[in-house]
C-alpha cells in the first residue's frame, strides 16, 4: 500500500502492531518521551510529506497525557506536510461528558472534538461512541465503527444456549444497542431501569422483561467501576437467570472494578481490546477479550483506498 503511514501513540502499542500486521506494514518510526518537567515531546522519525497518515491512540491509562500526545503527533505530521492525517481513537476520551446534565457542567467531549480539529486532524475513526451524536461535535468526517458484528460472532461461537438467551441492557440508555443485537440473534431482550443518587453510585434497579430459566447476556458500551453491571448481574440471578455474561466494548475497569467482577456471579466478562487488558486478565480470570484490530485495520484500508466503510457495520472482516 503506497503513500500510507501508520504511527502508534504510547497508549496501546499492541493494538497498533496488530493493525499494522493485518495491513502487512511496519509501524512508522516515532519517539514519544517526556521532558523532566513532564512536557510531552514527540519526534516523527521519517518523512510524511504527501503521505496518508494514520495515528492510533486510545483514550485509556493516563488519559490526559495520551490525548495531549495525540494532539502533538497530529500537529507534527500536519506541519510536516502530510496530505491527510486520520486519528484512529478506538476508545474516545471524555465521551461520557457529552451534555449538560446539570447546571455549569462542561461538555468536554465537544472540547476534545475542537482540540482534535484545531490540531489538524482531517478524519476520525473511532469505535462505539458513548453517544453517537458526538459525531456531530466535529465538522470533519467521523467513522463510528461498531463492535456489534464481532460480539454476535463471539456469542454464537461461545454460548451454546444462545438461541434461547435474553439480551439485557443495564440501563435505559443502552436499549437501542441491545434491541439491535437481540433482533440480529432473533431473541428476546430486557432492560434494567436504574435510579442514581449521584454519578458512579446506583441506588435501586428495576428489571423490565423476563429472564426466568434463561441465559442472560448484559451488553453495554463501557464499564468503568462496574457498579452498574455487578448490581445488574445480582438482579438477573435473583430474577431467575441461569447464567449471566457481560459483553462490553470498552473495559475501562478503574478503581474497585476487578474485585467487584471477581466477587460477582458472571460466567465471563467479555471486552474488546480497544483498551489494553493484559494486566487485568492476570488478576481476573473471568475477563475474556475479543480482538477488534481487524475491524480498525479494514477501516483504515478502505478509507485509504476510497472505498465504503459501511460493510463493517454488519460484518466482521475475514
Amino acid at each position: 500500500m503506497p503513500n500510507i503511514k501508520i504511527f502508534s501513540g504510547s497508549s496501546h502499542r499492541e493494538l497498533s502492531h496488530k493493525i499494522a500486521d493485518r495491513l502487512g506494514m511496519e509501524l512508522g518510526k516515532v519517539v514519544t518521551k517526556k521532558f523532566s518537567n513532564q512536557e510531552t515531546c514527540v519526534e516523527i522519525g521519517e518523512s510524511v510529506r504527501g503521505e496518508d497518515v494514520y495515528i492510533v491512540q486510545s483514550g485509556c491509562g493516563e488519559i490526559n497525557d495520551n490525548l495531549m500526545e495525540l494532539l502533538i503527533m497530529i500537529n507534527a505530521c500536519k506541519i510536516a506536510s502530510a496530505s491527510r492525517v486520520t486519528a484512529v481513537i478506538p476508545c474516545f476520551p471524555y465521551s461520557r461528558q457529552d451534555k449538560k446534565d446539570k447546571s455549569r457542567a462542561p461538555i468536554s467531549a465537544k472540547l476534545v472534538a475542537n482540540m482534535l480539529s484545531v490540531s489538524g486532524a482531517d478524519h476520525i475513526i473511532t469505535m462505539d461512541l458513548h453517544a453517537s451524536q458526538i459525531q456531530g461535535f466535529f465538522d470533519i468526517p467521523v467513522d463510528n465503527l461498531y463492535a456489534e458484528p464481532a460480539v454476535l460472532k463471539w456469542i454464537k461461537e461461545n454460548i451454546a444456549e444462545w438461541k434461547t438467551c435474553t439480551i439485557v441492557s443495564p440501563d435505559a440508555g443502552g436499549a437501542k444497542r441491545v434491541t439491535s443485537i437481540a433482533d440480529r440473534l432473533n431473541v428476546d431482550f430486557a432492560l434494567i431501569h436504574k435510579e442514581r443518587k449521584k454519578a458512579n453510585e446506583v441506588d435501586r434497579m428495576v428489571l423490565v422483561g423476563d429472564v426466568t430459566d434463561r441465559v442472560a447476556i448484559l451488553v453495554d458500551d463501557m464499564a468503568d467501576t462496574c457498579g452498574t453491571i455487578c448490581h445488574a448481574a445480582d438482579k438477573l440471578i435473583s430474577a431467575g437467570a441461569t447464567k449471566v455474561y457481560a459483553i462490553l466494548t470498552h473495559g475501562i475497569f478503574s478503581g474497585p472494578a476487578i474485585s467487584r467482577i471477581n466477587n460477582a456471579c458472571f460466567e465471563a466478562v467479555v471486552v474488546t481490546n480497544t483498551i489494553p487488558q493484559e494486566e487485568k486478565m492476570k488478576t481476573c480470570p473471568k475477563i475474556q477479550v475479543i480482538d477488534i484490530s481487524m475491524i480498525l485495520a479494514e477501516a483504515i484500508r478502505r478509507t485509504h483506498n476510497g472505498e465504503s466503510v459501511s460493510y463493517l457495520f454488519s460484518h466482521v472482516p475475514l
